[in-house]
């Protein structure tokens, strides 16, 4: 369903969030499969992306918020 380069990110991504069970962080394998398909700048915006994306997760946990709450066009202006 996702393309090879898809899929490195989504490697890394998950590599990059799972602290926990994968201490020593980020594969070898993971990084040569996301530098095939990835320039240094775009793994770089990869890299921040992941980090902000797991910022906001961590700050939902603490904060109590409660995920799925979301509901489409609750934000639109309304007239």
């Amino acid at each position: 369903m996702f393309t090879e380069a898809e899929q490195a990110a989504l490697a890394l991504a998950e590599e990059g969030t799972r602290l926990a069970d994968a201490h020593l962080g980020v594969s070898d394998d993971t990084w040569a499969l996301a530098r095939k398909h990835y320039d240094d700048d775009q793994l770089a915006a990869l890299v921040s992306l992941v980090a902000l994306i797991n910022a906001a997760n961590r700050l939902a946990v603490i904060l109590h918020q409660k995920g799925g709450s979301y509901e489409t066009g609750m934000f639109a202006k309304s007239n």
